[in-house]
């Protein structure tokens, strides 16, 4: 059985004529690419997306737009597993759009948006972010400071070419059309978090969920990732971090206002000594709740 290729193929239309090699794409074009192939727009390529994705990447090399070209489900399911290898960097079975970026050629600047920090070491390092470019602390990252943002990447990664303000205010409309899900014209915590991602949401972990023992080894390593300057508690934005972690378990899409809730929630019952910080010993307490909760 084969897979019969559509005859209005998306990608066609940025392939060179002569060299079927993709030209390189501006960030409205890389925009319509994204777009046209996350059709649910859940910020993921995935499922018959993706399959859908692959088969037109590939039949795209065709410059006449006949059908001729067909794809086996067989060299669909090969094609996809070489793919996902290369470009699926945290493993989800989905391309984000930061993967998506580093496959399709696209002018330099608008790529190095991409490839900030790729990804954060943990949501210690975001909140410490957010915070710098919360200017007004209105605990959400508006398009003035997200542009601030984005300046400061592309003046770090590219000392040699200055970006002009129209490229910027372009950049900013793009990623805020595709990270400000709720299209409120800002970004609040969860949307910022995938412009930002973190290598791994640690609480994720197997070992959090059910009757699975935790032991102080498991302990020890989530305290660590968490108290980054050795002080012995989790504090400021250590605590902002992990507290992020914890309630992205419970909520999808959250903003600062449903983090300081959480953070009053969680330090009444558990911040036994009213320092406003967690010890070994309290984060101990959250980490068993988690876990029979899970």
């Amino acid at each position: 059985m084969s897979c019969q290729l559509n005859e209005g193929n998306f990608l066609r239309q940025f392939r060179d004529a002569e060299s079927r090699e993709i030209s390189k794409l501006s960030a409205a074009q890389f925009m319509q690419v994204w777009e046209h192939y996350d059709e649910d727009g859940n910020g993921f390529i995935e499922g018959v997306e993706l399959d859908g994705f692959l088969k037109e990447f590939v039949s795209s090399v065709n410059p006449d737009g006949t059908t001729s070209s067909q794809v086996s489900d067989k060299e669909l399911a090969e094609l996809k597993e070489s793919f996902m290898e290369a470009y699926d960097d945290n493993k989800d079975g989905k391309i984000e759009i930061r993967e998506l970026a580093q496959l399709l050629p696209m002018e330099e600047n608008f790529l190095l948006l991409f490839r900030f920090d790729n990804p954060l070491d943990s949501s210690v390092e975001f909140m410490k972010i957010w915070k710098m470019y919360d200017t007004d602390h209105s605990g959400f990252i508006e398009a003035d400071e997200l542009k601030n943002f984005l300046r400061d990447i592309l003046k770090g990664a590219s000392k040699s070419q200055e970006v002009t303000e129209d490229t910027l205010i372009e950049y900013t409309d793009t990623m805020l059309n595709v990270f400000d899900t709720n299209k409120d014209g800002k970004l609040q915590l969860s949307e910022m978090a995938k412009l930002l991602p973190v290598k791994e949401n640690f609480l994720t972990r197997q070992i959090f969920k059910g009757s699975t023992n935790i032991t102080k080894e498991d302990i020890e390593s989530v305290f660590s990732l968490y108290d980054r300057d050795n002080s012995g508690t989790i504090e400021n934005e250590e605590l902002s971090g992990f507290l992020k972690d914890l309630l992205s378990l419970a909520k999808k899409d959250y903003d600062s206002s449903d983090l300081t809730e959480f953070e009053d929630t969680i330090m009444k019952g558990c911040d036994s000594n009213k320092d406003g910080k967690i010890s070994r010993k309290e984060l101990t307490m959250i980490l068993i709740a988690l876990s029979e909760q899970s």
